[in-house]
């Protein structure tokens, strides 16, 4: 395959498509009719001049593959490449017990996948409910404030990113991504997720391709039980022989940890069994909501709102006084800022969008950076100071899971004061004015100010004061890491168990966990053959 890479094309254009595979052809001096296959292998857009240009890479198959490689050098913009084809090889090694996966998001879903698809016949267990479950679950806290802790944003069928904008974008350029996209493909994700520069799902879609996997590991051999937590760990010699949960003890030698960031009683469970807990970087803050037609201004100037420009999106950092760095996260075009408590009395925001990402507002994670040094890499200090702040916000909100909020101009002035003026706050609990400063200690609520007046430089619509401000963001991701062995991946404290993913601090989104989950089990098979039926 050959790909004819930075062809530009103005917003004018009235066929972009065509104009730019007849563009990759003239280039290659191939005439169509030696193309057994010509597509779009990237679109993205390019806004930095106040002008944007639609930008592609062109995929194109010659009816005689031998000739594409002699083309290479056609232009500097062309390369040769073969698709990845993967090869999971298996070991010898003996394998008493099937593999049991703890965590049924990216990271679990997607290593029972690969174990299931080799004939290894997973069991999963997984804390919360099935998906239908889970959704009736959020809802039901959304309208009334009722809390089930084992089933909500963070816990349940899917993990934390069901309930998410659904972006598989990553900066790891790991060749598993690819088996983690045409993974979502085959079960039902948007085509465009194969070449958009910034792939999404929603998280209307992403929860109907959740259930597709699920059903394809089940029909495969592997088992999943819902409602059933790990408790508790076995172990002889150093070596995993078993797991205690919340439904009796499992007989285990190969267990894959991929509990999410949000699982604190296991983090504890660990730490009492002495395993190799470090603190892991972590930051927290606040959601930003601003009109997206504002970010889309910002971004695309006179062409905001042509039908060929995807919703604005935008990523800002800035680093500040102090050494810490202010930056925004899983940012929502057109999406809503939702409820992610996980304990009782402790109020947690994260942000989501549908695939038509078709709200009034966007919404995004506006952070500060910390550290292990903060908390003399004690983790267990890092999960209480999440804690804290998260009980802090409750209390503002006024209970029954309010949100304390505050305007951007009150609060760089330090006032206090929610302003509502176009940006209406979307927080399904409500919010409750408050000094959202005073809920983080001071070096923080400064860095933030200094940060948030730095992106009010970079991008127009961050000098909105009427921009909505809701506390607190504290599960950017895990603040531990549980330590592992760099080529078989096995904990180095236990033999058997393989931390996974975005708890386990591998991992930070759902393609990275993804692709951790099928990293991890790969490194098992290639340990051991399955278990004889």
């Amino acid at each position: 395959m050959l790909l004819v890479r930075n062809i530009r094309l103005p917003l004018s254009c009235s066929d972009p498509d065509a104009e730019a595979t007849a563009q990759a052809l003239h280039i290659l001096g191939v005439p169509p009719h030696r193309a057994a296959h010509t597509g779009v292998a990237k679109l993205s857009v390019d806004a930095r001049h106040g002008k944007p240009v639609l930008v592609y890479t062109i995929a194109v198959t010659l009816n005689d593959e031998g000739e594409e490689s002699a083309l290479a050098g056609a232009s500097p913009c062309v390369c040769f490449t073969r698709p990845p084809r993967f090869d999971f090889p298996t070991g010898d090694g003996p394998l008493t017990h099937r593999p049991v996966v703890v965590g049924l998001g990216p990271a679990g879903l997607f290593a029972a996948l690969l174990l299931a698809r080799s004939g290894y016949r997973p069991l999963v267990l997984e804390r919360g409910p099935d998906l239908t479950r889970r959704i009736e679950a959020v809802e039901r806290f959304e309208k009334t404030g009722i809390l089930d802790t084992n089933a909500n944003i963070q816990f349940g069928e899917g993990g934390a990113g069901t309930f998410s904008d659904g972006k598989l974008t990553t900066r790891v350029g790991d060749p598993l991504c690819a088996f983690v996209t045409q993974a979502f493909l085959e079960h039902g994700a948007p085509a465009d997720i194969a070449w958009r520069q910034k792939p999404h799902v929603g998280t209307d879609l992403l929860r109907g391709i959740i259930r597709s996997i699920r059903g394809e590991i089940e029909s495969l051999g592997g088992e999943v039980r819902f409602d059933t937590a790990l408790t508790g760990l076995q172990s002889r010699g150093g070596v995993l022989t078993g797991i205690s949960t919340t439904a009796g003890d499992i007989p285990c030698d190969r267990l894959i940890l991929a509990v999410g960031h949000s699982a604190r009683d296991t983090f504890a469970m660990l730490h009492q069994a002495a395993l190799p807990l470090e603190c892991k970087p972590f930051s927290v803050g606040f959601r930003a909501e601003h009109l997206q037609s504002e970010i889309d201004r910002s971004l695309y100037h006179a062409a905001a709102g042509h039908p060929s420009l995807p919703r604005g999106e935008y990523q800002l950092s800035q680093h500040v006084r102090g050494g810490r760095c202010v930056y925004t996260f899983c940012m929502c075009p057109g999406g809503t800022v939702c409820a992610a408590a996980s304990e009782e009395g402790g109020v947690v925001t994260n942000g989501m969008s549908l695939h038509a990402r078709d709200g009034r507002n966007a919404n995004a994670a506006v952070v500060v950076s910390l550290d292990g040094r903060d908390f003399a890499n004690d983790p267990a200090r890092a999960v209480a100071f999440q804690r804290r702040l998260e009980q802090a916000a409750f209390r503002a909100g006024g209970g029954h899971y309010q949100a304390p909020a505050e305007t951007v101009g009150s609060f760089l002035q330090g006032r206090g004061r929610l302003e509502l003026d176009r940006v209406q706050p979307t927080y399904p609990r409500g919010v409750t004015p408050a000094d959202l400063g005073a809920l983080l200690p001071e070096e923080l609520s400064g860095a933030l100010r200094e940060g948030i007046t730095a992106f009010g430089r970079k991008l127009a619509a961050y000098r909105a004061p009427d921009a909505v401000l809701t506390g607190l963001e504290t599960r950017t991701s895990s603040p531990v890491r549980l330590l592992r062995d760099g080529e078989s991946l096995q904990c180095t404290g236990l033999s058997g168990l393989y931390p996974c993913g975005e708890g386990a601090g591998y991992a930070g989104g759902i393609m990275t966990a993804a692709v951790d989950g099928v990293r991890c089990a790969a490194a098992l098979m290639q340990d051991c053959r399955p278990v004889e039926q």
